[in-house]
């Protein structure tokens, strides 16, 4: 990805260009409602004295400009980096709460400001990969604190190096240590620095953790082996693609260019042939669809699975059952701006009721390669393998 990225010449509005490092924040904050709304959003003082949401947000981004890591960087991973640091905190208006014990945390601000800011930016026509890039950061910005704590740690980690240089997450989260008042700092930092040292010993810093084969790669994260660096004898012999997108965001079209005449186990179908509205229950429609799934896969029968599947609680179930008959899985996800997602539905002869879209648009989770063998990102035309 970071390759990629570093191909595209992309500035966030308002992001500084030049020496010195200078933000309008007037500006940018009588622009951006969600930026406006970190205002008078308290926080924990034990670990952020410095006051609300809004001046942590500030203080966050005026650290990450005066690190040397981020200053030697190109523009547009400057940019990324800034966009990260604006909206790291923007779902905290949100799940922050007091709990019981007169405390307030904001537990899941990460996971909801991910989806949160992929809508943002969205409506600002960012880049998939940009997008993305950003919305990862956000994701995993507290992971260079925390990743000791995880179940597998190594695991977590390798994951999170698929979607996003490391190096960037580690940066972004020293900048959010940094922008804090708080009695513990010098060990938050500790912390991040703990986490460069353990990415660069296990080779997955700069770059995305690599595993001996595509392979190898979907049986480790899906626990069916232990070691990254075993190389397995017996590969998938057939392949099951995965579709995933918005509804209207051209699945169809694409089966149709590019699905080499495969057999198409379509939701959309089933719940015409049976008269089943997308709003119902729809249990029976998975049911009908899993029983011909099957089919094909005692066959070893390749085939196109064709429905949303925009979140990986969808997803994972239905990999799981095409990997244990031994199928390779390629998700070809689809990425459309809602504007026009809802667009196109109204186009279709039997358009999906607006509130179902805007509900799955606030459900939205990218697939990426801890997911699958093969990912692709299809945005206006463009294919971008993971």
């Amino acid at each position: 990805m970071k390759k990629a990225i570093q191909q595209i010449t992309w500035t966030f509005p308002f992001a500084p260009s030049s020496h010195p490092f200078e933000v309008d924040w007037d500006a940018m904050t009588s622009q951006y409602g969600w930026l406006q709304a970190l205002k008078g959003i308290s926080q924990d003082p034990a670990y952020h004295a410095e006051g609300d949401v809004y001046t942590h947000t500030r203080m966050v981004v005026e650290e990450l400009m005066k690190l040397h890591e981020w200053q030697k960087r190109s523009a547009t991973e400057q940019s990324i980096l800034f966009a990260a640091a604006l909206l790291h905190d923007v779902a905290k208006p949100v799940c922050t709460r007091q709990e019981v014990d007169g405390r307030i945390s904001s537990r899941g601000h990460a996971k909801q400001g991910a989806i949160m800011a992929r809508q943002i930016l969205w409506n600002l026509s960012t880049p998939i990969l940009i997008r993305e890039a950003i919305v990862s950061l956000i994701r995993f910005h507290g992971l260079p604190l925390w990743f000791l704590e995880k179940a597998d740690p190594e695991k977590a980690v390798f994951a999170a190096s698929l979607q996003i240089p490391l190096d960037w997450v580690a940066l972004l989260a020293e900048a959010d240590v940094r922008g804090r008042i708080c009695d513990d700092q010098q060990e938050l930092l500790t912390r991040i620095q703990l986490f460069r040292e353990f990415c660069q010993e296990h080779h997955c810093y700069t770059h995305p953790r690599s595993f001996p084969s595509a392979h190898a790669r979907f049986r480790y994260f899906y626990g069916l082996q232990a070691d990254p660096c075993y190389s397995p004898y017996l590969q998938p012999t057939f392949e099951v693609i995965m579709m995933a997108g918005l509804p209207g965001a051209g699945k169809d079209t694409w089966i149709h260019r590019h699905g080499r005449d495969l057999p198409v186990i379509s939701l959309d179908h089933i719940r015409e042939q049976y008269h089943i509205s997308p709003e119902n229950a729809q249990g029976k429609v998975i049911q009908l669809a899993r029983e011909q799934a099957k089919e094909y896969l005692r066959q070893k029968q390749s085939f196109i699975w064709n429905a949303t599947n925009i979140t990986q609680h969808i997803r994972k179930p239905l990999i799981q059952l095409f990997a244990s008959y031994g199928a390779s899985i390629r998700i070809i996800y689809l990425d459309t701006p809602p504007s026009v997602v809802l667009e196109r539905n109204h186009q279709r002869k039997k358009p999906v009721p607006d509130h179902v879209i805007r509900k799955l648009v606030s459900r939205l989770e990218v697939p990426h390669l801890d997911e699958a063998h093969q990912v692709d990102w299809i945005s206006l035309g463009h294919m971008s393998r993971k």
